[in-house]
């Protein structure tokens, strides 16, 4: 059985490259009929909150992105204590008591020499004696796991075969000196205890998964199959990380982004497949291929979900875009008339309202000063009401003859004259719903 995670920590909201993450995983249990995690990675109870569990639920039940099942690190604390146990019992685990400032100068002095900074594993030379006088002087010392200096290697779904020189990387702590359980102890457990087969993540977790590898083997799991996905840039080529904040889930839904443009572009962004807008996560999980991404940085520009967008709003029929159109305060009778007049002039439903107050309490008329006479001339000539399909072309034609004027000379005017835009639903269509709205006072 196929079964992944995603594990993100509740300490603030999804953004587009969690978003990346947490998609890949879905999509490659999906596409197998497997199980797919929602891991809350919540060990830190200072940073932890539960408004931004309950914030990362609702995005991604807002995508499509539904889990099989939920756990909860801080409910497996028993659990991470029986493993460290069993590391202790297999001497992979030693206990350390070196301050921040004495690792700091450590890496210092072994930079200065032109060796790579890894701990030097001084701890494994403290007799008890030695142990017990640094606990009563600084209390506790934090955990780190024992590495096997070898190479260690594996074929990385994305990056394809990768191989890290064990010795060149220092052992990772494990166990803070409060106590408190890290990120790589808790991963490896719940993805040795759950059978999750396959686990995708940035490519800035290379280095952890060589280490967790070893992890796994020393607690008798199964490796599971790894890919790295390349990290997200801006449209330049510039660093996106700062820019996360504001390209949360949230945000984006909030600026009208439609989940299944975000989930089209994300699927496919990085990969040899161009984009293809997909109306459901099925057809998003019948055309995704992990083996498809490539290694480079991907760019990322969020302009480019509004066109998107549009093309799925374009295509709705009025029985799904009801209650948005309602929403934007159309009445009933005009409802489905105002839908197909405005639907092909919208990026986002946030426009329909905008749209509506145009209709309904008219708009600032947009007349360059050459054009202030024919206005005048033309706007006495505008019929009384009720307009109707044929008031455009009728008045048009009347103010052709009255003033001469023709083509975009004579319709441009009079577009932004009623309207106060420059383009925009065709105008006989539009006439109509004016006109309504005129005699509903």
């Amino acid at each position: 059985m196929t079964t992944t995670r995603f594990a993100p920590s509740p300490t603030g909201y999804i953004h587009v490259g969690n978003l990346r993450t947490a998609l890949m995983n879905f999509l490659i249990a999906k596409k197998a009929g497997g199980t797919f995690i929602l891991r809350i990675d919540d060990t830190d109870p200072e940073r932890s909150k539960q408004e931004y569990v309950d914030a990362i639920q609702e995005d991604l039940e807002w995508l499509g992105i539904t889990w099989d099942r939920m756990e909860r690190q801080s409910e497996r604390l028993e659990r991470y204590e029986q493993a460290a146990e069993e590391l202790r019992e297999k001497a992979r685990f030693y206990e350390c008591f070196e301050t921040p400032t004495e690792l700091d100068l450590k890496r210092k002095k072994q930079l200065n020499m032109g060796k790579p900074p890894v701990y030097d594993r001084a701890a494994l030379d403290l007799s008890e004696a030695e142990k017990e006088a640094l606990r009563a002087e600084r209390g506790n010392g934090h955990w780190r796991f024992k590495l096997i200096q070898e190479r260690i290697e594996w074929t990385d779904g994305i990056l394809g075969d990768l191989s890290i020189d064990a010795a060149s990387v220092s052992d990772p702590v494990l166990i803070r000196g409060d106590g408190q359980f890290l990120y790589t102890l808790a991963s490896v457990c719940d993805d040795v205890d759950f059978g999750v087969t396959h686990v995708v993540r940035g490519s800035d977790h290379v280095t952890n998964t060589a280490t967790q590898i070893q992890i796994i083997e020393a607690l008798g799991g199964a490796v599971p199959e790894f890919a790295h996905h390349s990290l997200l840039t801006g449209p330049q080529g510039e660093a996106l990380s700062k820019r996360l904040g504001t390209l949360s889930l949230r945000d984006l839904r909030a600026a009208g982004v439609e989940p299944m443009a975000l989930v089209s572009l994300m699927a496919r962004l990085g990969s040899s497949d161009p984009v293809e807008l997909r109306e459901n996560m099925d057809e998003v999980a019948d055309g995704f291929d992990i083996g498809h991404f490539g290694s480079a940085p991907t760019k990322f520009d969020e302009q480019d979900l509004y066109p998107l967008t549009a093309r799925i709003l374009h295509e709705q029929p009025f029985a799904a875009m009801a209650a948005d159109v309602k929403a934007a305060g159309v009445p009933d009778d005009l409802a489905e008339q105002f839908w197909e007049v405005t639907r092909e002039n919208i990026v986002t439903r946030k426009d329909l309202a905008t749209w509506w107050d145009l209709f309904a309490n008219g708009a600032e008329p947009e007349i360059d000063e050459e054009d202030r006479a024919f206005i005048a001339e033309a706007m006495a000539l505008l019929p009384e009401g009720p307009f109707d399909g044929e008031t455009w072309g009728t008045w048009t034609k009347a103010v052709k003859e009255a003033t001469g004027r023709k083509g975009r000379g004579l319709f441009m005017p009079l577009r932004k004259a009623l309207t106060g835009q420059s383009n925009g639903p065709d105008m006989s269509a539009v006439m109509p719903l004016l006109q309504v709205v005129k005699a509903r006072g």
